[in-house]
């Protein structure tokens, strides 16, 4: 099971030096990969009575692609995640365009993690349907894999049309693997025909077995083999001690989870450096897990 860390988007701020500084402490101790959330236009709770979101325009976030560009040129080895970038709220062209660009740049070392959203608001400041995100995806993950693996494509979808264009440069790989987060049954339908890696944000309980157990059961269905879809879930350290940490990491690994990451966010740290202090005893306390 490879061990990540969750960007603390949050609470890194906006320092370069800091965000620079956290992902070379990650790689350095050791760490397979680092995890970004996505949230472009924040919002105002204060003005939604009904609101039900988690985070808000006060929320520090950077932008993906830009943060990947950055963290291409400051380290060497960690792999980039988004977890998950919205991908209906965005232009499916301009999406494969800087994935491409950040695969390139970081010598094939982006992880596409994507999702449908759940904030009708913030697509309709970015000027996308809110309602028809979930077939749109589909389509636009066709897309974007077409878009990757050949020079010059032509396309002719729903959404979608592409007359003899390609993009350059192309990945290393010429192709990005691609994961969803969800937990919707279309969402586990969908991971099952189309993803490489499904992202759950689940404990590790019986209710987490069965989703399992569902999408292994979808995959058959779709003809493809179980063992090819990964598994990525996280751990929190936020009020909890390391035998707790430890405990739902082995819970996952019987999962059949091939991903984990650590979360250090809404834990009480106040400083980047109080985050790496974190990480590294979070790496000591998980080694042989």
């Amino acid at each position: 099971m490879r061990l990540g860390v969750v960007f603390p988007q949050t609470e890194i701020t906006p320092d370069p030096s800091a965000v620079r500084d956290y992902a070379q402490a990650a790689e350095g101790l050791g760490y397979d990969h680092l995890l970004v959330y996505d949230q472009v236009v924040g919002l105002n709770p204060a003005s939604r009575p009904d609101w039900s979101g988690t985070y808000t325009y006060e929320d520090n976030y950077h932008e993906p692609f830009v943060l990947f560009g950055f963290l291409a040129a400051a380290t060497e080895r960690i792999e980039l995640v988004t977890g998950v970038l919205v991908l209906p709220q965005r232009q499916t062209a301009l999406v494969a365009k800087q994935a491409a660009a950040v695969d390139v740049l970081s010598g094939g070392r982006l992880r596409l993690g994507i999702g449908v959203g759940a904030a009708p608001d913030e697509f309709r400041a970015l000027s996308e349907n809110y309602h028809d995100r979930g077939r749109r995806s589909e389509e636009q993950i066709e897309v974007m894999r077409a878009l990757w693996s050949q020079e010059l494509l032509s396309y002719e979808g729903k959404w979608h049309h592409v007359i003899d264009g390609g993009l350059n440069p192309l990945p290393p790989r010429r192709s990005i693997p691609i994961w969803i987060g969800g937990h919707a049954d279309a969402v586990v339908r969908r991971t099952a025909r189309l993803a490489d890696g499904w992202m759950p944000l689940v404990p590790p309980d019986d209710k987490a077995r069965a989703e399992i157990e569902k999408l292994h059961a979808y995959a058959r269905e779709a003809g493809r083999d179980p063992a090819e879809i990964g598994i990525e879930s996280w751990v929190g350290i936020a009020g909890k001690e390391p035998e707790a940490w430890i405990e739902e990491a082995r819970a996952w690994k019987g999962l059949g989870a091939t991903h984990l990451c650590v979360n250090t966010m809404a834990a009480g740290l106040a400083s980047p450096a109080d985050h790496i202090d974190a990480i590294g005893r979070v790496k000591e306390a998980m080694t042989g897990v």
